[in-house]
């Protein structure tokens, strides 16, 4: 089965599961010495659960910005998230910190993490974040850790660690709660090309065995392909984009 047909396939499959996430309508304006820069306009979006979802376009057309709304990072100027049916602007600052880190997974381009701390303890810092006992964010830490392939390392600091290794570490600590949905922003930037391979597999497992919903935002034609669904950002508006 070709891509394009694998895609049309996971589409109709998608249709039928609940929606996860849905944006609709959403404005986001910056200004910049009193001028008004719109970044998003009108944009709409349906995350089914379950999906995994590439979005493209090119450099500063607002990709992080989009993540970011779809995140609870940043509220959109206009219109509205909604997760699990739950409108994101009704929420008061703590009960969206509480959906960010139970319900949501973050993977950035630059991986964040913590220099003084070993990567067990990097990965055990939303569990912790939670109020789950030490031991049990330990436990935690330690499966998703042996998941990604980074059992051996546990006690490593990040400057001991490649930067495949430091990324994957990225990746344990989004998923340590078993988020319903993790957000991506160029996660292979920084990465050679078969490194990247490892972290695109990565991905792939998460979604097939954890059940995580993944929208990837990147500029990897080849990250983009695996994904069952291709969307493109253009002058702040989301359209399927058809790939050979």
């Amino acid at each position: 089965m070709s891509d394009r047909a694998a895609r049309a396939a996971g589409a109709k499959l998608a249709a039928a599961r609940p929606i996860l996430l849905e944006a609709r309508g959403v404005d986001k304006d910056f200004f910049d010495a009193g001028r008004r820069i719109q970044v998003l306009r009108g944009l709409d979006l349906e995350v089914h659960r379950g999906d995994r979802i590439a979005i493209v376009g090119q450099s500063g057309v607002g990709k992080s910005t989009m993540l970011h709304v779809l995140g609870g990072l940043e509220a959109p100027t206009a219109g509205s998230v909604a997760f699990e049916g739950q409108d994101m602007g009704a929420l008061d600052a703590a009960a969206i910190a509480d959906f960010r880190n139970h319900k949501l997974g973050f993977v950035f381009q630059f991986h964040y993490l913590l220099a003084d701390f070993t990567a067990i303890e990097n990965v055990m810092m939303p569990a912790l974040i939670a109020r789950l006992s030490d031991s049990e964010a330990r436990e935690r830490a330690h499966a998703v850790l042996e998941m990604v392939g980074l059992a051996d390392k546990l006690n490593r600091r990040p400057s001991e660690l490649s930067g495949g290794e430091q990324q994957r570490v990225a990746v344990a600590r989004a998923v340590t709660l078993h988020p319903s949905l993790v957000l991506a922003d160029e996660p292979t930037g920084n990465l050679d090309p078969d490194t990247a391979d490892e972290v695109h597999r990565l991905f792939e497992q998460l979604n097939t065995e954890l059940g995580i919903t993944l929208v990837i935002a990147t500029h990897n034609e080849r990250l983009a392909r695996r994904m069952s669904r291709v969307l493109r950002l253009k002058e702040g508006r989301l359209f399927d984009e058809p790939m050979a």
